[in-house]
């Protein structure tokens, strides 16, 4: 009578990523040798299979909403015919964060701008900007909307600065864009 161990997975690590980020590969491994590994996924909107067998290869995480997006994978461990418990991980893909572009604004000196309201459509986006030339009458840089401010320029010409505004959420960036006063 030949008895077989019950086969196991050891538990692998949940994954959260950026939109466009690459993966880590996922390498399964158990005590029983010989053990050979299927897995189900959830969610194949994050750009990995619905199913498939051995190791997961490093992929380019996808999500295009603008909230996370979470796949369960579930892993089955398998040893001469003996199935083993599965066991689930996830892997998260959080949105590329936006910002609605800003106006460009045109003012006399003396005169008071508008007050610049970031918005984008991720929730919790945070927005940090940076100024091109401060002798305007604003910081170099902040964090947040920019009230508004009463413009400087003693001059004989035209002054311009180039505002840069980045979007951020969960720890993902988005692409900057670029407005002028």
């Amino acid at each position: 009578i030949t008895v077989n161990p019950t086969p196991n997975v050891a538990q692998p690590a949940n994954q959260t990523l950026c939109n466009g980020a690459t993966t880590n590969a996922i390498a399964f491994s158990g005590a029983v040798s010989g053990s050979s590994f299927s897995w189900i996924n959830s969610n194949t909107s994050i750009g990995l299979a619905a199913t498939g067998t051995g190791n997961i290869a490093s992929f380019t995480a996808i999500n295009l909403t603008n909230a996370p997006v979470t796949a369960t994978i579930t892993v089955t461990p398998t040893a001469a015919g003996c199935a083993g418990a599965p066991q689930s991980f996830t892997i998260t893909v959080n949105p590329t964060p936006t910002v609605v572009q800003p106006a460009n604004q045109v003012l006399c000196n003396g005169a008071t701008t508008n007050t610049i309201t970031f918005a984008g459509a991720v929730s919790g986006t945070t927005y940090s900007w940076i100024n091109s030339n401060t002798s305007i009458g604003l910081a170099g840089s902040g964090n947040g909307n920019i009230p508004s401010f009463t413009t400087l320029n003693g001059g004989t010409t035209s002054v311009t600065a180039t505002i840069t505004v980045t979007p951020t959420a969960a720890g993902c960036q988005g692409a900057p864009q670029i407005f002028t006063i």
